[in-house]
């Protein structure tokens, strides 16, 4: 009875240690499993929120290209001859530029996070204002033709920023 009762205390031991190493090898799978779920989720909001601030930062920046090419429109409006016109027009192509260099840096960041449609629609807004800028050259220059045609480029720049916005929403929804 002695022998039984040590043989049946020794496997039931045994049974014990098993299933507590069972046990603890699926605990820790289990918390493995769960690590990695918690940083797939924390990357992908850290990506979300790195490409929604660089999205929203172009945006903001596109609106202040738009409202220095409103002042163009406006100088080209106004009553005032040509003379009272140049140094204006000049100082509004000085503001492009500089705004432009932060228009680039925000569009090489897009096309840094991604995804590739997001920064083709950057890349297009950023050719968008090429045309605007030819024509502010012309007027500078004197062109006579060169106001209605400024005006002709405004289009095409809002609705590449539209797209822009668009596209990037649905990147943004799609994270």
């Amino acid at each position: 009875m002695a022998d039984s009762a040590i043989w049946i205390s020794s496997l039931t031991a045994g049974t014990a240690v098993l299933a507590s190493w069972v046990t603890s090898r699926g605990t820790a799978r289990a918390a493995q499993i769960q690590a990695s779920a918690a940083e797939k989720t924390q990357r992908a909001v850290r990506v979300s929120e790195a490409r929604r601030s660089a999205y929203v930062s172009l945006i903001e920046q596109a609106h202040r290209m738009a409202e220095l090419y409103w002042e163009v429109s406006d100088i080209h409006g106004s009553a005032s001859p040509r003379t009272e016109q140049l140094p204006a027009l000049k100082e509004v192509r000085a503001s492009l530029r500089e705004e432009y260099g932060k228009l680039r840096h925000f569009i090489w960041v897009i096309t840094l996070e991604g995804p590739d449609d997001v920064a083709e629609a950057a890349e297009k807004l950023r050719l968008s204002t090429r045309p605007p800028y030819r024509t502010l050259e012309a007027s500078i220059a004197g062109d006579p033709n060169a106001p209605a045609a400024f005006d002709q480029c405004y289009d095409p720049f809002w609705q590449s920023l539209l797209t822009f916005v668009s596209t990037a929403r649905a990147a943004v929804h799609h994270l």
